[in-house]
Formats: C-alpha cells, sequence, structure tokens
C-alpha cells in the first residue's frame, strides 16, 4: 500500500520529481492512496500517471468551503491594523489568526498575552512536542487565540471553531481556502475575516476572484460598532497574562 497525502501542497512547493521518483520505486500492482485538497493540474498528472482506473471519495463539494461560510473583507489603515487585530483577538470564543512570518507571529502572540488575551504561536520553529501542546491547549480552550503561519492551514481539525482571521492576506486563493477551512467544518458554518490594508486591495479582489468568492466588503476601525459585530471584538483586559501548562488531574489511590 502507497499512501500520499498532501499530493497538491507538495506539488506547489517543488517537490514533484522526488514524489514521482519514490512512486517510480513502488509496486505498480499495488493499491495506492492519494489524498489532496484540490485537484489542480500538477496532482491530475500524478493521478494519470499512477493511479489505474482509480475510486474517487469527495468528502465534502468542490464549493462547500466556499458556500458554508462567511467571507469578510475589511479594509483598515495600518497605523490602526494592530489595535483591530488586538480587539479581533480578545472576542469571547476562540480564534485562529494567520500571518506571514514566524518572526510576525511571535511578535503578534507577544503583544496578545501583554494585552491580556490568552494567545499561543504555531509556526515552523516549533519542535513538534511544542506543536502538539498548543494544539491541546487551543482545543480545550486553555488558549483562546492561535497564532500562526500557513504550517496551521492544513490537516488540523478544532471543533466548533467559527473565525478565521487572515491578519496578513495570503498569497494566493488556494492559500486562501486552506486556511478558511479551518472553520466551517462538518457542516458547521464560520466565518473566514481577511484584514486589507490600502496597498493591498487590488491583489485581494484578484484572490477572491480566483477564489470564486463574493465577499462581504467594510471599512472598520478598532473601538466601532462595526467591527464588533462582524467579528465579535471587543476591548482587551489590558493585564497581561502567561500561559502555563493547566493542571494535571491526580490519580488517587484506593
Amino acid at each position: 500500500i502507497t499512501v500520499l497525502d498532501e499530493a497538491d501542497q507538495m506539488a506547489d512547493m517543488g517537490f514533484m520529481p522526488q514524489v514521482t521518483e519514490l512512486l517510480d520505486q513502488v509496486n505498480p500492482e499495488g493499491q495506492r492512496m492519494l489524498f489532496s485538497a484540490t485537484l489542480d493540474r500538477n496532482v491530475d498528472l500524478l493521478v494519470k500517471r499512477y493511479l489505474n482506473d482509480p475510486v474517487v471519495h469527495s468528502v465534502d463539494p468542490a464549493a462547500g468551503a466556499v458556500t458554508t461560510m462567511e467571507h469578510h473583507v475589511l479594509y483598515v489603515q495600518g497605523a490602526d491594523k494592530y489595535a483591530t487585530t488586538t480587539e479581533i483577538a480578545a472576542r469571547d470564543g476562540r480564534v485562529i489568526m494567520f500571518l506571514d512570518t514566524k518572526h510576525a507571529v511571535d511578535k503578534l502572540t507577544d503583544h496578545l498575552l501583554h494585552s491580556g488575551v490568552r494567545a499561543a504561536a504555531l509556526h515552523g520553529g516549533k519542535s513538534q512536542p511544542q506543536r502538539t501542546r498548543t494544539l491541546e491547549r487551543f482545543k480545550t480552550g486553555h488558549v483562546t487565540v492561535l497564532v500562526a503561519t500557513n504550517v496551521a492551514a492544513r490537516g488540523i481539525h478544532v471543533d466548533n471553531l467559527d473565525l478565521v482571521v487572515n491578519v496578513d492576506p495570503p498569497s494566493d486563493h488556494k492559500d486562501y481556502l486552506h486556511r478558511g477551512g479551518r472553520t466551517a467544518r462538518a457542516g458547521e458554518s464560520g466565518s473566514v475575516v481577511t484584514l486589507v490594508l490600502p496597498n493591498q486591495r487590488r491583489e485581494m479582489t484578484r484572490l477572491m476572484a480566483d477564489a470564486g468568492i463574493t465577499p462581504q466588503i467594510a471599512q472598520v476601525r478598532s473601538g466601532e460598532a462595526e467591527l464588533s459585530r462582524i467579528t465579535g471584538a471587543q476591548a482587551p483586559s489590558g493585564v497581561p497574562v502567561v500561559i502555563t501548562s493547566p493542571p494535571k488531574e491526580r490519580s488517587g489511590r484506593g
């Protein structure tokens, strides 16, 4: 049995030669299973070359990630972006926030903790035990904000997550759909919010068109009722917090 997971991601990252080299070495008579979030050109080539009369299983319709979500593009000013992000993070309920770089993730996480928001960072610079611990804290509500790079955009399932925020807009429409796919899972509804600076508006319009999405657009500022209506944003407590490991249950004897 040969299993190829995240096929589209490996193709996008330039690993097609390595993938095909490995597949050329496995028994062509064996069972092959390919998992992919999208079936674009590169993945289609893998299907045609290595899968003989494949049976297709689709977990969700192609448009499902779009139709079960609300999409909001919020125009913000650079000087107000951090304050806006902080108020969204301070909402009641959990949220995943995506940024482009590890440095930006760590910087925002530190700022949120200092502002009184229970946040944790997730990116490629974290060890696997650290990532596992952070995700568990987020899933249990011990941490309410997961600040992440694209490392969290795939393969992570969190029940009842109703908001994803692109603090930094994604680079293409596939990244947008993968990020947004953390919410509105298993038939639930959810919202994807993208903060867009003036110089990013044209590119964001193109990205949404490529994704086949017509978003709701609003101009917002921190402290405004419209921002709160869309995202549940509220002022943070301002009391710094430190995330510690939750106490373990004592296994009493007798």
